[in-house]
């Protein structure tokens, strides 16, 4: 059996994309995963797949003093993957971008193992930009993004097949949620301090009508005793979120957009926007939004008062709404699988 590597990591975003492929594969291919002890590590050790440790170096943007050693880590992280990768000889790489995905991808290269990479936002990341050099394919979420690439190829995002709704009525149950309509909020794997705020403000008011189902993050849950507003750290049934979605407040990391589009959920993106961040999150809410697909209000003009009438306007909009009926967008499972099978079975 080929055994095929995937590698990425430093954020959920990177990791489990990946996962709704690995799952796919299984049956068919050995599959593993190397990255660091970060949050790809728990992820992918809870799918049960054999996973492979090694340091990798990050770049810390605006901090010219922080990254004055990367070059030299880099160097040992280069070949502490290209031992992993000896030892294992998988047929394919899969990256799916991230500073994790970096040394493997130069690794592989300087082995002669085949590397597919894919890019889930909009505007291409730094490792991804340097891996596509050498990759067999670049893969894109994006239509646009793939003329960013060299071989560069639009496939859809990959998307995992439990994040498809399921049965509202079971969903409304299992998540103790009454017969009014539900806006779900979440601020991305770690949640967003600043949206949990806004919302906590508004919740009050906002219950008096609707449920909201609040995904805050790890270790953000308050005591809150207000009818229909409902707390969780983390759900990892998003099938069961999704169904009993009417309305999203949400971040607009790659995934989760792309899963509430696909969902034909009516979202009020609110990107993160910071000086750590390369703008991917404005740049994809911008790209959904001008094509009707979504609402934004940016981070900037965050208040709890501007918060709740863009709810209103979210709740009254009938034409985003038709907008997303209309939407075909659809995940790039099968022709991302394709392209990994067709490498797969031509690597020597």
């Amino acid at each position: 059996m080929k055994k095929i590597m995937f590698c990425g990591g430093g954020s959920a975003g990177h990791v489990i994309p990946n996962v709704a492929l690995m799952r796919e594969l299984k049956d068919r291919y050995d599959v593993e995963y190397m990255g660091t002890d970060g949050i790809e590590y728990s992820i992918i050790r809870a799918e049960g797949f054999r996973f492979h440790i090694f340091e990798a170096p990050r770049l810390v943007r605006g901090k010219i003093a922080a990254n004055l050693s990367v070059p030299c880590r880099l160097k040992k992280s280069i070949a502490a993957a290209r031992d992993i990768l000896m030892r294992e000889k998988p047929s394919l790489l899969f990256c799916k971008g991230g500073y994790v995905s970096l040394p493997p991808a130069i690794a592989a290269k300087k082995l002669g193992i085949p590397v597919i990479a894919h890019e889930s936002d909009l505007s291409p990341g730094l490792a991804n930009k340097i891996i596509s050099r050498f990759a067999a394919v670049t893969l894109t979420s994006f239509p646009d993004t793939a003329d960013k690439f060299t071989r560069g190829r639009f496939s859809g995002p990959p998307v995992r097949r439990d994040a498809f709704k399921g049965s509202r009525v079971r969903a409304m149950e299992k998540l103790g949620l009454d017969a009014r309509q539900t806006i779900i909020v979440f601020g991305g794997g770690s949640g967003s301090q600043i949206i949990n705020a806004a919302v906590r403000a508004i919740a009050p008011e906002v219950c008096k009508e609707y449920n909201i189902l609040h995904i805050c993050g790890k270790g953000n849950v308050t005591d809150a005793h207000i009818k229909g507003y409902s707390q969780s750290e983390f759900i990892t049934d998003m099938g069961s979120v999704y169904a009993c979605a009417d309305f999203a407040v949400a971040r607009a990391g790659s995934n989760s957009a792309f899963e509430l589009i696909i969902n034909k959920v009516p979202t009020l993106f609110i990107p993160l926007e910071n000086k750590s961040t390369r703008g991917d999150q404005v740049k994809n809410a911008e790209y959904f939004q001008k094509r009707g697909l979504c609402r934004l209000l940016h981070q900037r003009d965050l208040t709890p008062d501007k918060l709740n009438s863009e709810i209103s306007e979210l709740v009254a909009d009938s034409k985003l709404r038709r907008t997303l009926e209309d939407n075909n967008l659809k995940c790039g499972n099968d022709q991302i699988i394709a392209e990994i099978e067709r490498a797969a079975i031509n690597a020597k």
